[in-house]
């Protein structure tokens, strides 16, 4: 009998922790008034333009260099291009081909309590969607787009996870990070932290199989539920002698995963540079000075204001006391 491999990577979806949307200056407040937090950018009128939310940038720098990212000095946005009624533009504002940050890695605690670490591919800005409301009995859908625009982080990991528990105990640890350098309050409940996994086994541990990916959890017991459920299939499927669609899956309320659609390519989004938006640039002490906007942001500064990180606190806890790692994490998130 085979023994199957799985290989777990996750995108997390982080609402940066800014008063306003990523490029207008309409309001974020959750549970407003549907439709009561949209500017004319966010309804796409004919002629606005996208502004740059400045306090965004510093907090996804704050970020990246939080999970030991290297930050681009210039990166750029495109335009992704799908049809959904709660995007009104008909694309989202992404960092795609040149995002702001790449190659960082998070070490974090097994519930082993092993350490153990996941490779971050890259750290990208972009715009949320709104949200579609279906009223199943009466037939309607309905659109609020109160969350359209708002400014996210997108923290995308290599594929070195390989158990449900081990893809918890990370996002854990991402969340801890966020929380204490204050760019996301990771409020799951409301929406604000979100997690797609990419699933796919194989009988060979370095070849991948075929992924899927599953969207939109927002619980810690979906992320368990949704992986274990998904190598459980996809195991399946493939000693029955078929084969893994790549396609994108939903959670149901009872723990299985359903399919929505079948994958997108990067062809399908036609990805495009945002005309609108000029390259990102970032500077360092030492190009500062040179800048010719006064509100240029120095990453260097970002970076030497950081707060100490939950690892350091972790590390001096073991080294100081004989604590239990249960007792040690919920100091964490004390």
């Amino acid at each position: 009998m085979n023994r199957w491999f799985p290989l777990i990577g996750l995108e997390i979806h982080a609402q940066l922790n800014t008063k306003s949307k990523l490029f207008s200056n309409a309001s974020k407040k959750f549970m407003a008034t549907p439709n009561s937090c949209v500017a004319r950018f966010d309804a796409s009128m004919p002629g606005t333009l996208p502004i740059l939310n400045r306090k965004a940038v510093e907090l996804a720098v704050a970020t990246s260099y939080a999970l030991n990212c290297q930050v681009a000095l210039k990166s750029s946005f495109d335009r992704k291009h799908y049809f959904y009624a709660d995007m009104p533009q008909g694309y989202q504002i992404t960092q795609q081909r040149a995002p702001l940050a790449k190659h960082g890695f998070v070490d974090y605690l097994s519930e082993s309590s092993k350490m153990k670490r996941v490779h971050i591919h890259q750290v990208q800005l972009e715009q949320d969607s709104g949200k579609s409301l279906h009223d199943e009995k009466e037939g309607l859908s309905l659109i609020d787009l109160n969350r359209a625009g708002v400014g996210l982080v997108e923290i995308v990991t290599s594929p070195d996870i390989r158990s449900s528990s081990d893809a918890c105990s990370f996002v854990k640890e991402v969340m801890k990070i966020l929380q204490y350098i204050g760019s996301c309050t990771c409020k799951m409940e409301e929406g604000e932290f979100r997690v797609d996994a990419n699933v796919s086994v194989s009988a060979d541990i370095s070849v991948m199989g075929t992924r899927t990916e599953i969207k939109n959890i927002n619980r810690f017991k979906g992320i368990k539920q949704a992986i274990d459920y998904e190598i459980t299939r996809q195991i399946k499927i493939l000693q029955e002698g078929g084969k893994v669609v790549n396609e994108t899956r939903g959670l149901t309320n009872s723990g299985e995963t359903v399919s929505m659609r079948e994958k997108e390519s990067a062809y399908d989004y036609r990805f495009m540079p945002d005309g609108n938006l000029p390259y990102l640039i970032l500077h360092t002490n030492e190009s500062i000075g040179k800048a010719q906007h006064k509100n240029a942001i120095n990453v260097d500064e970002i970076r030497s204001n950081l707060p100490t990180l939950p690892s350091e606190y972790r590390r001096r806890l073991q080294n100081e006391y004989p604590f239990e790692k249960d007792i040690i994490d919920f100091m964490l998130v004390s």
